[in-house]
Protein backbone atom coordinates (compact mmCIF):
# COMPACT_ATOMS: atom_id res chain seq x y z
CA UNK A 1 0.00 0.00 0.00
CA UNK A 2 1.33 3.29 -1.03
CA UNK A 3 2.45 5.68 1.51
CA UNK A 4 2.45 9.52 2.31
CA UNK A 5 5.49 11.38 4.03
CA UNK A 6 5.89 14.61 5.20
CA UNK A 7 9.68 16.55 5.36
CA UNK A 8 10.54 20.34 5.04
CA UNK A 9 13.14 19.36 2.15
CA UNK A 10 12.73 16.90 -0.54
CA UNK A 11 16.47 16.24 -1.95
CA UNK A 12 15.81 14.38 -5.03
CA UNK A 13 19.68 13.22 -5.89
CA UNK A 14 22.45 11.92 -3.60
CA UNK A 15 25.36 13.13 -4.88
CA UNK A 16 27.87 16.22 -4.45
CA UNK A 17 25.08 18.83 -5.20
CA UNK A 18 22.07 16.96 -3.00
CA UNK A 19 24.43 15.92 0.10
CA UNK A 20 26.15 19.12 0.35
CA UNK A 21 22.73 21.11 0.26
CA UNK A 22 21.93 18.53 2.94
CA UNK A 23 24.59 18.89 5.25
CA UNK A 24 24.46 22.52 4.96
CA UNK A 25 20.64 23.07 5.94
CA UNK A 26 19.66 23.55 9.41
CA UNK A 27 19.51 20.71 11.62
CA UNK A 28 15.59 21.42 12.69
CA UNK A 29 14.70 21.14 9.58
CA UNK A 30 13.57 17.43 8.36
CA UNK A 31 15.55 16.26 5.36
CA UNK A 32 14.69 13.75 3.02
CA UNK A 33 17.63 12.81 0.24
CA UNK A 34 16.04 10.36 -2.47
CA UNK A 35 19.44 8.12 -4.63
CA UNK A 36 17.18 5.80 -7.00
CA UNK A 37 19.58 3.17 -6.56
CA UNK A 38 22.51 2.84 -3.92
CA UNK A 39 23.71 5.88 -2.37
CA UNK A 40 26.95 5.48 -4.59
CA UNK A 41 25.35 5.19 -7.67
CA UNK A 42 25.58 8.92 -8.85
CA UNK A 43 28.59 10.23 -11.24
CA UNK A 44 30.12 12.30 -8.12
CA UNK A 45 31.83 8.95 -6.24
CA UNK A 46 33.46 8.35 -10.00
CA UNK A 47 35.06 11.70 -10.62
CA UNK A 48 38.68 11.22 -11.14
CA UNK A 49 40.16 14.67 -11.34
CA UNK A 50 39.91 16.72 -8.63
CA UNK A 51 38.28 20.69 -8.21
CA UNK A 52 39.15 23.38 -9.67
CA UNK A 53 39.65 26.21 -6.87
CA UNK A 54 41.76 29.72 -6.78
CA UNK A 55 43.84 28.25 -4.28
CA UNK A 56 47.78 29.37 -4.73
CA UNK A 57 49.07 32.10 -4.15
CA UNK A 58 50.41 32.61 -7.48
CA UNK A 59 46.72 32.01 -8.56
CA UNK A 60 43.69 34.67 -8.73
CA UNK A 61 40.55 34.68 -9.42
CA UNK A 62 40.80 36.85 -12.74
CA UNK A 63 42.73 34.25 -13.80
CA UNK A 64 40.12 31.50 -13.35
CA UNK A 65 37.60 33.24 -14.65
CA UNK A 66 39.50 34.49 -17.85
CA UNK A 67 40.26 30.77 -18.36
CA UNK A 68 36.40 29.02 -17.62
CA UNK A 69 35.35 32.32 -20.28
CA UNK A 70 37.75 30.99 -23.00
CA UNK A 71 36.61 27.60 -22.85
CA UNK A 72 33.08 28.67 -22.74
CA UNK A 73 33.52 29.96 -26.49
CA UNK A 74 31.80 32.92 -25.43
CA UNK A 75 28.64 31.58 -24.16
CA UNK A 76 29.08 31.42 -20.14
CA UNK A 77 27.18 34.49 -18.28
CA UNK A 78 30.19 36.07 -16.69
CA UNK A 79 28.11 36.35 -13.32
CA UNK A 80 27.69 33.19 -13.00
CA UNK A 81 31.24 32.55 -13.35
CA UNK A 82 32.95 35.19 -11.20
CA UNK A 83 30.06 33.86 -8.08
CA UNK A 84 31.13 30.77 -8.34
CA UNK A 85 35.27 31.24 -8.82
CA UNK A 86 34.76 33.89 -5.90
CA UNK A 87 33.41 31.26 -3.86
CA UNK A 88 35.86 28.79 -4.68
CA UNK A 89 37.87 29.53 -1.72
CA UNK A 90 35.74 29.07 0.83
CA UNK A 91 33.41 25.88 -0.52
CA UNK A 92 37.25 24.20 -0.69
CA UNK A 93 37.60 25.38 2.37
CA UNK A 94 34.60 23.62 3.79
CA UNK A 95 35.08 20.37 1.96
CA UNK A 96 38.51 20.47 4.39
CA UNK A 97 36.42 20.83 7.45
CA UNK A 98 34.06 17.73 6.41
CA UNK A 99 37.15 15.56 6.41
CA UNK A 100 38.10 15.21 2.87
CA UNK A 101 41.20 13.64 2.33
CA UNK A 102 42.67 15.76 -0.64
CA UNK A 103 46.47 15.04 -1.36
CA UNK A 104 48.92 16.77 0.30
CA UNK A 105 52.25 17.79 -1.46
CA UNK A 106 55.35 16.55 0.15
CA UNK A 107 57.65 18.53 -1.63
CA UNK A 108 56.67 21.81 -0.29
CA UNK A 109 57.16 22.78 3.63
CA UNK A 110 54.78 25.27 4.96
CA UNK A 111 56.28 27.70 7.80
CA UNK A 112 53.40 26.22 10.56
CA UNK A 113 54.98 22.40 10.10
CA UNK A 114 52.09 21.67 7.75
CA UNK A 115 51.92 20.29 4.18
CA UNK A 116 50.42 22.44 1.33
CA UNK A 117 48.01 20.10 -0.87
CA UNK A 118 48.84 19.21 -4.27
CA UNK A 119 47.83 20.89 -7.52
CA UNK A 120 47.64 19.91 -10.71
CA UNK A 121 46.43 21.26 -13.71
CA UNK A 122 43.88 19.98 -16.48
CA UNK A 123 43.01 21.31 -19.85
CA UNK A 124 42.07 25.04 -20.64
CA UNK A 125 43.45 26.20 -17.15
CA UNK A 126 46.52 28.12 -17.06
CA UNK A 127 47.33 27.06 -13.47
CA UNK A 128 47.75 24.16 -11.29
CA UNK A 129 44.10 24.72 -9.36
CA UNK A 130 42.93 21.41 -9.36
CA UNK A 131 42.79 19.75 -5.60
CA UNK A 132 42.36 16.24 -5.43
CA UNK A 133 42.44 12.99 -3.40
CA UNK A 134 44.69 11.11 -5.82
CA UNK A 135 42.78 9.80 -8.89
CA UNK A 136 39.59 8.96 -6.47
CA UNK A 137 38.62 12.46 -5.83
CA UNK A 138 34.54 12.03 -6.14
CA UNK A 139 34.70 8.79 -3.88
CA UNK A 140 36.52 10.91 -1.74
CA UNK A 141 34.36 13.56 -1.62
CA UNK A 142 31.21 11.20 -1.72
CA UNK A 143 32.84 8.81 0.81
CA UNK A 144 32.78 11.89 3.40
CA UNK A 145 30.30 13.53 3.06
CA UNK A 146 27.91 10.56 3.13
CA UNK A 147 29.63 10.22 6.34
CA UNK A 148 28.43 13.58 7.67
CA UNK A 149 25.04 13.37 6.70
CA UNK A 150 24.95 9.90 8.41
CA UNK A 151 25.90 11.60 11.43
CA UNK A 152 22.79 14.08 11.32
CA UNK A 153 19.60 12.65 12.87
CA UNK A 154 17.66 15.00 10.68
CA UNK A 155 18.15 13.85 7.68
CA UNK A 156 16.67 10.50 6.09
CA UNK A 157 18.84 8.97 3.47
CA UNK A 158 16.87 6.73 1.03
CA UNK A 159 17.49 4.03 -1.04
CA UNK A 160 15.75 2.31 -4.16
CA UNK A 161 13.85 5.48 -4.60
CA UNK A 162 12.89 6.34 -8.01
CA UNK A 163 10.91 10.20 -8.36
CA UNK A 164 8.41 9.89 -10.86
CA UNK A 165 6.94 13.32 -11.21
CA UNK A 166 6.92 16.49 -9.43
CA UNK A 167 3.47 17.49 -7.89
CA UNK A 168 2.19 21.33 -8.77
CA UNK A 169 -0.39 23.09 -7.47
CA UNK A 170 -1.43 23.75 -11.29
CA UNK A 171 -1.08 20.02 -11.76
CA UNK A 172 -3.58 19.70 -9.36
CA UNK A 173 -5.74 22.32 -10.70
CA UNK A 174 -5.37 24.91 -7.96
CA UNK A 175 -3.92 28.62 -8.24
CA UNK A 176 -0.70 29.09 -8.18
CA UNK A 177 1.97 27.38 -9.59
CA UNK A 178 4.44 26.31 -6.29
CA UNK A 179 5.64 22.71 -6.23
CA UNK A 180 4.23 20.94 -2.97
CA UNK A 181 6.07 17.27 -3.29
CA UNK A 182 6.60 14.68 -5.74
CA UNK A 183 5.59 10.91 -6.37
CA UNK A 184 8.17 8.29 -5.49
CA UNK A 185 8.70 4.90 -6.96
CA UNK A 186 9.61 2.51 -3.81
CA UNK A 187 11.42 -0.34 -5.58
CA UNK A 188 11.38 -2.25 -2.42
CA UNK A 189 7.61 -2.23 -2.08
CA UNK A 190 6.87 -1.47 -5.59
CA UNK A 191 4.74 1.00 -4.28
CA UNK A 192 4.55 5.16 -5.60
CA UNK A 193 4.43 6.75 -1.95
CA UNK A 194 3.47 10.89 -2.22
CA UNK A 195 6.03 12.82 -0.68
CA UNK A 196 4.57 16.55 0.49
CA UNK A 197 7.56 19.07 0.82
CA UNK A 198 8.19 22.92 1.51
CA UNK A 199 10.83 22.63 -0.66
CA UNK A 200 12.16 20.43 -3.38
CA UNK A 201 15.75 20.28 -4.85
CA UNK A 202 16.64 18.52 -8.40
CA UNK A 203 19.74 17.17 -7.97
CA UNK A 204 19.63 14.31 -10.28
CA UNK A 205 23.16 14.59 -12.33
CA UNK A 206 23.12 14.93 -16.24
CA UNK A 207 21.77 12.82 -19.36
CA UNK A 208 24.81 11.84 -20.77
CA UNK A 209 23.24 7.82 -20.96
CA UNK A 210 21.08 9.64 -23.58
CA UNK A 211 23.74 8.60 -25.96
CA UNK A 212 25.39 4.53 -26.46
CA UNK A 213 28.77 5.14 -25.48
CA UNK A 214 29.15 7.23 -22.35
CA UNK A 215 31.45 7.40 -18.91
CA UNK A 216 28.42 7.85 -17.20
CA UNK A 217 26.92 5.58 -14.60
CA UNK A 218 23.36 3.92 -15.80
CA UNK A 219 21.51 6.65 -13.56
CA UNK A 220 22.51 9.68 -15.82
CA UNK A 221 19.08 9.57 -17.35
CA UNK A 222 17.96 13.34 -17.17
CA UNK A 223 15.20 12.68 -14.60
CA UNK A 224 15.44 16.24 -13.10
CA UNK A 225 15.44 17.86 -16.54
CA UNK A 226 12.74 16.27 -17.71
CA UNK A 227 10.54 16.53 -14.87
CA UNK A 228 11.15 20.09 -14.17
CA UNK A 229 10.04 20.97 -18.10
CA UNK A 230 6.86 18.56 -17.11
CA UNK A 231 6.24 20.81 -14.44
CA UNK A 232 6.59 24.18 -16.14
CA UNK A 233 9.98 25.27 -16.48
CA UNK A 234 12.50 26.41 -18.99
CA UNK A 235 15.58 24.53 -20.25
CA UNK A 236 18.80 25.93 -21.80
CA UNK A 237 21.84 25.04 -23.92
CA UNK A 238 20.79 21.23 -24.10
CA UNK A 239 22.77 20.78 -27.22
CA UNK A 240 26.00 21.59 -25.29
CA UNK A 241 26.92 17.74 -24.88
CA UNK A 242 30.62 17.20 -23.42
CA UNK A 243 32.08 14.12 -24.83
CA UNK A 244 35.09 12.91 -22.51
CA UNK A 245 38.04 12.51 -25.04
CA UNK A 246 39.43 10.19 -23.04
CA UNK A 247 37.47 6.60 -22.17
CA UNK A 248 38.88 3.25 -21.61
CA UNK A 249 38.34 0.91 -25.02
CA UNK A 250 38.03 -2.04 -23.85
CA UNK A 251 35.26 -4.77 -24.79
CA UNK A 252 34.90 -5.85 -21.13
CA UNK A 253 35.55 -1.97 -19.59
CA UNK A 254 32.39 -0.46 -19.47
CA UNK A 255 32.38 3.06 -18.59
CA UNK A 256 35.74 3.61 -17.51
CA UNK A 257 37.31 7.27 -17.66
CA UNK A 258 40.60 8.35 -17.77
CA UNK A 259 41.11 11.20 -15.99
CA UNK A 260 42.19 14.24 -17.75
CA UNK A 261 44.93 14.91 -15.38
CA UNK A 262 47.00 12.40 -16.89
CA UNK A 263 47.50 14.79 -19.96
CA UNK A 264 47.76 17.25 -17.04
CA UNK A 265 50.90 15.54 -15.93
CA UNK A 266 52.10 15.00 -19.27
CA UNK A 267 50.26 11.93 -21.44
CA UNK A 268 50.61 12.29 -25.21
CA UNK A 269 47.96 11.49 -27.51
CA UNK A 270 49.35 8.97 -30.58
CA UNK A 271 47.94 7.24 -33.04
CA UNK A 272 48.37 3.92 -33.61
CA UNK A 273 52.11 4.24 -35.63
CA UNK A 274 53.21 5.98 -32.11
CA UNK A 275 53.00 9.13 -33.94
CA UNK A 276 51.29 12.56 -32.24
CA UNK A 277 48.94 14.40 -33.52
CA UNK A 278 46.99 17.23 -31.16
CA UNK A 279 49.83 19.94 -32.88
CA UNK A 280 48.01 19.99 -35.91
CA UNK A 281 44.58 21.04 -34.27
CA UNK A 282 45.48 23.78 -31.52
CA UNK A 283 48.84 25.09 -30.05
CA UNK A 284 47.72 23.76 -26.82
CA UNK A 285 47.65 20.44 -27.74
CA UNK A 286 47.04 17.70 -25.18
CA UNK A 287 46.03 20.43 -22.84
CA UNK A 288 43.19 22.17 -25.35
CA UNK A 289 40.07 22.41 -24.32
CA UNK A 290 37.61 18.91 -24.08
CA UNK A 291 35.56 19.78 -26.99
CA UNK A 292 38.89 20.60 -29.05
CA UNK A 293 40.47 16.99 -27.91
CA UNK A 294 37.09 14.94 -28.41
CA UNK A 295 36.86 16.18 -32.06
CA UNK A 296 40.59 15.91 -32.72
CA UNK A 297 40.12 12.23 -32.17
CA UNK A 298 36.82 11.76 -33.74
CA UNK A 299 38.47 13.24 -36.57
CA UNK A 300 41.56 10.70 -36.14
CA UNK A 301 39.93 7.99 -36.18
CA UNK A 302 37.53 8.11 -39.03
CA UNK A 303 40.30 9.49 -41.03
CA UNK A 304 41.75 6.13 -40.63
CA UNK A 305 39.28 4.32 -39.81
CA UNK A 306 40.70 2.88 -36.59
CA UNK A 307 38.75 2.00 -33.33
CA UNK A 308 40.55 4.15 -31.17
CA UNK A 309 43.95 6.61 -30.20
CA UNK A 310 46.35 5.92 -27.60
CA UNK A 311 47.15 8.02 -24.13
CA UNK A 312 50.50 7.50 -23.11
CA UNK A 313 52.27 8.80 -20.14
CA UNK A 314 55.25 5.57 -20.04
CA UNK A 315 57.76 7.83 -20.19
CA UNK A 316 57.06 9.40 -16.79
CA UNK A 317 58.78 7.23 -14.34
CA UNK A 318 56.58 4.17 -12.99
CA UNK A 319 56.59 5.28 -9.34
CA UNK A 320 54.72 8.98 -10.17
CA UNK A 321 52.58 7.28 -12.31
CA UNK A 322 51.36 4.92 -9.87
CA UNK A 323 51.38 7.12 -6.96
CA UNK A 324 49.18 10.04 -8.49
CA UNK A 325 46.99 7.85 -10.34
CA UNK A 326 46.21 4.50 -8.59
CA UNK A 327 43.04 4.08 -9.68
CA UNK A 328 43.54 4.27 -13.03
CA UNK A 329 47.29 2.23 -12.94
CA UNK A 330 44.93 -0.67 -11.30
CA UNK A 331 41.79 -0.73 -13.08
CA UNK A 332 44.01 -0.71 -16.30
CA UNK A 333 46.36 -3.90 -15.48
CA UNK A 334 43.12 -5.62 -14.49
CA UNK A 335 42.82 -5.81 -18.23
CA UNK A 336 46.20 -6.38 -19.20
CA UNK A 337 47.33 -2.91 -19.53
CA UNK A 338 50.53 -1.67 -17.79
CA UNK A 339 50.55 2.23 -17.85
CA UNK A 340 53.94 2.49 -16.86
CA UNK A 341 55.41 0.70 -19.86
CA UNK A 342 52.34 0.95 -22.48
CA UNK A 343 49.90 3.42 -23.79
CA UNK A 344 46.30 3.30 -22.80
CA UNK A 345 43.94 2.41 -25.24
CA UNK A 346 40.84 5.36 -25.65
CA UNK A 347 37.59 6.85 -27.40
CA UNK A 348 35.74 9.30 -26.64
CA UNK A 349 32.42 8.88 -24.73
CA UNK A 350 29.44 11.59 -23.28
CA UNK A 351 30.34 12.81 -20.12
CA UNK A 352 28.65 15.52 -19.44
CA UNK A 353 25.20 17.70 -19.79
CA UNK A 354 26.50 21.19 -20.11
CA UNK A 355 22.54 22.75 -20.31
CA UNK A 356 20.09 22.00 -17.53
CA UNK A 357 17.26 23.22 -15.91
CA UNK A 358 17.21 27.14 -16.45
CA UNK A 359 17.98 28.54 -12.47
CA UNK A 360 19.10 31.70 -11.15
CA UNK A 361 22.43 32.67 -8.54
CA UNK A 362 20.20 30.64 -5.43
CA UNK A 363 19.34 27.42 -7.63
CA UNK A 364 15.90 28.94 -7.99
CA UNK A 365 13.76 27.33 -11.53
CA UNK A 366 10.68 28.97 -12.87
CA UNK A 367 8.40 26.95 -10.63
CA UNK A 368 8.49 28.43 -6.76
CA UNK A 369 10.04 26.35 -4.35
CA UNK A 370 11.63 24.28 -6.64
CA UNK A 371 15.46 24.36 -7.02
CA UNK A 372 17.92 22.36 -9.60
CA UNK A 373 21.87 22.17 -8.55
CA UNK A 374 24.33 20.57 -9.66
CA UNK A 375 24.40 18.77 -13.21
CA UNK A 376 20.86 19.31 -13.44
CA UNK A 377 21.26 22.55 -13.71
CA UNK A 378 21.84 25.09 -15.95
CA UNK A 379 23.59 28.54 -14.23
CA UNK A 380 25.52 29.35 -17.27
CA UNK A 381 28.63 28.59 -15.64
CA UNK A 382 29.98 25.96 -18.23
CA UNK A 383 28.60 27.97 -21.40
CA UNK A 384 29.89 25.89 -24.75
CA UNK A 385 32.12 23.78 -22.96
CA UNK A 386 32.57 22.68 -19.81
CA UNK A 387 36.11 23.49 -18.25
CA UNK A 388 37.61 20.61 -16.65
CA UNK A 389 36.63 20.15 -12.77
CA UNK A 390 34.51 23.18 -12.65
CA UNK A 391 31.57 20.67 -11.97
CA UNK A 392 32.29 19.51 -9.07
CA UNK A 393 32.66 23.42 -7.69
CA UNK A 394 29.59 24.25 -9.03
CA UNK A 395 28.04 21.76 -6.99
CA UNK A 396 29.00 22.79 -3.82
CA UNK A 397 28.86 26.68 -4.53
CA UNK A 398 25.35 26.53 -5.64
CA UNK A 399 24.04 23.83 -2.96
CA UNK A 400 25.02 26.54 -0.39
CA UNK A 401 23.74 29.54 -1.85
CA UNK A 402 20.19 27.35 -2.39
CA UNK A 403 20.46 27.32 1.52
CA UNK A 404 20.87 31.00 2.27
CA UNK A 405 17.78 30.87 -0.30
CA UNK A 406 15.61 28.69 1.32
CA UNK A 407 16.78 29.59 5.61
CA UNK A 408 15.51 33.15 4.17
CA UNK A 409 11.97 31.67 3.00
CA UNK A 410 11.19 29.35 6.39
CA UNK A 411 8.91 31.29 8.20
CA UNK A 412 7.07 32.07 4.93
CA UNK A 413 6.31 28.67 3.82
CA UNK A 414 3.91 26.74 5.30
CA UNK A 415 3.78 22.51 4.70
CA UNK A 416 1.61 21.47 1.98
CA UNK A 417 -2.12 20.58 2.44
CA UNK A 418 -3.26 17.25 1.65
CA UNK A 419 -2.46 15.63 -1.49
CA UNK A 420 -3.99 12.75 -3.48
CA UNK A 421 -2.56 9.71 -3.96
CA UNK A 422 -1.30 8.30 -7.09
CA UNK A 423 -3.53 6.54 -8.52
CA UNK A 424 -2.49 3.23 -9.88
CA UNK A 425 -5.96 1.49 -10.03
CA UNK A 426 -6.53 2.18 -14.58
CA UNK A 427 -3.24 0.24 -14.86
CA UNK A 428 -2.07 -3.72 -15.34
CA UNK A 429 1.61 -5.17 -14.88
CA UNK A 430 3.72 -5.39 -18.21
CA UNK A 431 4.06 -8.58 -19.82
CA UNK A 432 6.12 -6.72 -22.82
CA UNK A 433 8.90 -5.60 -21.24
CA UNK A 434 11.34 -6.16 -24.42
CA UNK A 435 9.34 -2.76 -25.55
CA UNK A 436 11.38 -0.83 -23.16
CA UNK A 437 14.51 -2.93 -23.83
CA UNK A 438 14.32 -2.00 -27.10
CA UNK A 439 13.48 1.57 -27.06
CA UNK A 440 16.18 2.35 -24.99
CA UNK A 441 19.16 1.08 -27.42
CA UNK A 442 17.22 2.52 -30.19
CA UNK A 443 17.25 5.94 -28.55
CA UNK A 444 20.78 5.74 -27.38
CA UNK A 445 22.44 4.70 -30.95
CA UNK A 446 20.79 7.45 -32.41
CA UNK A 447 21.37 9.86 -30.58
CA UNK A 448 24.90 8.69 -31.02
CA UNK A 449 25.02 8.44 -34.66
CA UNK A 450 23.11 11.67 -34.94
CA UNK A 451 23.05 14.03 -32.56
CA UNK A 452 26.89 13.55 -31.66
CA UNK A 453 30.58 14.95 -31.92
CA UNK A 454 30.05 15.97 -35.18
CA UNK A 455 26.42 17.02 -36.67
CA UNK A 456 24.37 17.79 -39.41
CA UNK A 457 21.08 19.01 -39.94
CA UNK A 458 19.83 15.76 -42.19
CA UNK A 459 21.31 13.68 -39.27
CA UNK A 460 19.42 15.84 -36.61
CA UNK A 461 16.01 15.81 -38.54
CA UNK A 462 16.55 11.71 -38.56
CA UNK A 463 17.18 12.06 -34.92
CA UNK A 464 14.05 14.44 -34.53
CA UNK A 465 11.63 12.32 -36.44
CA UNK A 466 12.43 8.51 -34.63
CA UNK A 467 12.67 10.27 -30.88
CA UNK A 468 8.68 11.40 -31.74
CA UNK A 469 7.51 8.37 -32.39
CA UNK A 470 9.05 6.64 -29.64
CA UNK A 471 8.10 8.99 -26.91
CA UNK A 472 4.29 8.80 -28.50
CA UNK A 473 5.12 4.60 -27.51
CA UNK A 474 6.57 5.41 -24.59
CA UNK A 475 3.38 7.43 -24.04
CA UNK A 476 1.31 5.06 -24.60
CA UNK A 477 3.13 2.27 -22.43
CA UNK A 478 3.02 4.55 -19.58
CA UNK A 479 -0.40 4.98 -19.82
CA UNK A 480 -1.11 1.49 -19.52
CA UNK A 481 1.50 -0.15 -17.07
CA UNK A 482 3.00 0.10 -13.99
CA UNK A 483 5.80 2.35 -13.36
CA UNK A 484 9.02 0.60 -13.00
CA UNK A 485 12.56 1.80 -12.44
CA UNK A 486 13.36 1.44 -16.60
CA UNK A 487 10.09 2.85 -17.79
CA UNK A 488 10.90 5.99 -15.89
CA UNK A 489 14.37 6.55 -17.25
CA UNK A 490 12.98 5.87 -20.43
CA UNK A 491 10.68 8.32 -20.75
CA UNK A 492 12.77 11.04 -19.03
CA UNK A 493 15.70 10.56 -21.41
CA UNK A 494 13.42 10.06 -24.12
CA UNK A 495 12.32 13.84 -23.40
CA UNK A 496 15.52 15.05 -22.98
CA UNK A 497 16.71 13.23 -26.22
CA UNK A 498 13.67 15.62 -27.81
CA UNK A 499 15.07 18.65 -26.36
CA UNK A 500 18.34 17.70 -27.05
CA UNK A 501 17.26 18.03 -30.45
CA UNK A 502 15.32 20.64 -30.84
CA UNK A 503 18.39 22.65 -29.26
CA UNK A 504 20.59 21.82 -31.52
CA UNK A 505 18.27 22.31 -34.35
CA UNK A 506 18.20 25.94 -33.21
CA UNK A 507 21.72 26.93 -33.28
CA UNK A 508 22.62 27.55 -36.59
CA UNK A 509 26.47 27.73 -36.26
CA UNK A 510 29.29 25.51 -34.38
CA UNK A 511 30.08 26.60 -30.95
CA UNK A 512 31.71 24.94 -28.06
CA UNK A 513 30.59 21.56 -28.08
CA UNK A 514 28.07 22.38 -30.92
CA UNK A 515 29.85 21.44 -34.04
CA UNK A 516 27.82 20.89 -37.54
CA UNK A 517 29.03 20.67 -40.91
CA UNK A 518 25.84 22.46 -42.23
CA UNK A 519 26.87 25.86 -40.14
CA UNK A 520 30.96 25.43 -39.65
CA UNK A 521 31.22 28.99 -38.39
CA UNK A 522 30.83 31.35 -34.99
CA UNK A 523 27.98 33.82 -35.47
CA UNK A 524 28.95 37.62 -34.71
CA UNK A 525 26.77 37.12 -31.33
CA UNK A 526 26.33 33.98 -29.06
CA UNK A 527 23.04 33.45 -27.41
CA UNK A 528 21.52 30.54 -25.45
CA UNK A 529 19.08 28.75 -26.32
CA UNK A 530 16.32 28.47 -24.27
CA UNK A 531 13.21 26.17 -24.65
CA UNK A 532 9.70 26.99 -22.92
CA UNK A 533 7.50 24.24 -22.16
CA UNK A 534 3.76 24.76 -23.20
CA UNK A 535 3.05 25.54 -19.57
CA UNK A 536 5.50 28.05 -18.58
CA UNK A 537 4.33 31.42 -17.55
CA UNK A 538 6.33 34.07 -17.48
Amino acid sequence: MSQHYQHDVLVIGSGAAGLTLALTLPQHLRIAVLSKGDLANGSTYWAQGGVAAVLDDADTVQSHVEDTLNAGGGLCREDAVRFTVEHSREAIQWLIEQGVPFTRDDEHDREDGGFEFHLTREGGHSHRRIIHAADATGAAIFNTLLQQTRLRSNVELLEQRVAVDLITERKLGLSGQRCLGAYVLNRNSGEVDTYHARFVILATGGAAKVYLYTSNPDGASGDGVAMAWRAGCRVGNLEFNQFHPTCLYHPQAKSFLITEALRGEGAHLKLPNGERFMARFDAREELAPRDIVARAIDHEMKRLGVDCVYLDISHQPPEFVKSHFPTVYERCLEFGIDITRQAIPVVPAAHYTCGGVVVDQQGCTDVPGLYAIGETSFTGLHGANRMASNSLLECFVYARSAVEHIVAQLDQVPMPASLPTWDASQVTDSDEDVIIAHNWDELRRFMWDYVGIVRTNKRLQRAQHRVRLLLDEIDEFYSNYKVSRDLIELRNLAQVAELMIESAMQRHESRGLHYTLDYPDLLPEARDTILAPPTYAD
